[in-house]
């Protein structure tokens, strides 16, 4: 009997060829100051979707130039950036790989290179900063369905909107960041209303386009069971897909805590949690290295998608590796950091 991991899923009408995915990881130091794709971005997923990754999601892509999270980070608040962004898509998408654009808005997070004063749902307490006004939270609502629509128009078989790592819709939906009183704070529904109006928005757009709207978001909200209440909120909007990363934790709440017998750790336990209480199809990610890690997700079917981040990174044929029941580089580990967010060519794992 195949192994379930090497199973091809259909969302939306795109038939992904099996569960491995290689999750959004910037490529610092690629692009430039105008956010454009260069040839260094086209041959890191073209090498992965060659080495048969079923889906590809691409880095974090800024919706706004003053929304980044460095000032060489990709962007999608112009319509010069589709050529370039088109070229991805072929390069993944001639190889079999479906492929997926994550867009992003990095908030109170936004670094002094990019923006003097980062913004947000309210005022960050120990950095400069400031509170959102009504209008500038609607053009931010423009901005992503913008953004949306011209990865839809280089051909990317859909969208991720950022909702996790504490980047900005991840600061409205938290009650540590989100201090609001106005319709967009308070209650978990107006803390989710700048994410769900999105969402709503991008639907009326698209139709009934066979185009997947996907939604990484944090497991812990700032505990599991807003997580899981979130994640349901998300399916009630209309998400194809969700994506179980972390969110951002309170200082006075433990981190979620597996079972004794859980093989993984806590994010992973949370995306499998939520997988327990959504119907739609659900990725897991984090610490997850080799292909039996995977495939025991997958066969007890703890979660539909397994994302192997690193993995990909040291080996892009890491898939076809593991469908040749082949040994794939291993992530070393690096300390204090892992060398590739520093330069990429420098990971040492991908000379092994």
């Amino acid at each position: 009997m195949k192994n379930r991991l090497f199973l091809p899923i259909t969302i939306k009408g795109k038939t992904i060829r099996n569960r491995a995915v290689m999750p959004p990881m910037v490529r610092f130091g690629t692009a430039g100051n105008d956010g454009f794709v260069t040839e260094k971005h086209v041959e890191h997923y073209r090498e992965r979707a060659k080495g048969g990754t079923g889906l590809i999601i691409v880095e974090a892509t800024c919706v706004q130039k003053e929304g980044r999270l460095s000032d060489d980070q990709l962007g999608i608040w112009s319509d010069e950036h589709i050529p370039g962004l088109s070229k991805i898509v072929q390069a993944c998408q001639e190889h079999g790989a479906v492929v997926m654009l994550q867009i992003h808005h990095g908030g109170l997070k936004s670094p002094s290179s990019v923006i003097d004063l980062p913004v947000g749902p309210s005022k960050d307490e120990k950095v400069p900063s400031r509170e959102l006004t009504v209008e500038e939270i609607e053009q931010i609502k423009q901005d992503f369905l913008q953004a949306a629509l011209r990865a839809k128009e280089a051909g990317f078989d859909g969208i991720e909107l950022h909702g996790a790592h504490g980047y900005l819709l991840n600061q409205f939906v938290s009650p540590i960041t989100n201090r609001r009183t106005d319709e967009y704070g308070g209650d978990l529904k107006n803390r989710m209303k700048l994410s769900l109006d999105i969402i709503e928005t991008i639907k009326q757009e698209l139709g009934n386009a066979k185009f997947i709207i996907g939604y990484r978001m944090g497991g812990n909200e700032p505990t599991l069971k807003d997580g899981i209440k979130i994640a349901k909120l998300l399916e009630d909007a209309g998400v194809d897909l969700l994506h179980v990363s972390a969110g951002i934790q309170s200082p006075e709440l433990p981190l979620p805590e597996p079972p004794k017998s859980f093989p993984f750790n806590w994010i992973v336990y949370c995306g499998t949690e939520i997988k327990k209480n959504v119907s739609i199809p659900v990725i897991v990610v984090n610490g997850i290295r080799t292909s039996s890690q995977a495939a025991l997700v997958i066969e007890n079917r703890l979660a539909d998608f397994v994302a192997i981040g690193r993995g990909h990174l040291v080996d892009p044929f890491w898939t076809y590796k593991a469908m040749n029941k082949m040994e794939a580089k291993p992530c070393l580990e690096c300390k204090p950091h892992c060398r590739w967010f520093t330069d990429g060519d420098l990971c040492p794992g991908r000379s092994i």
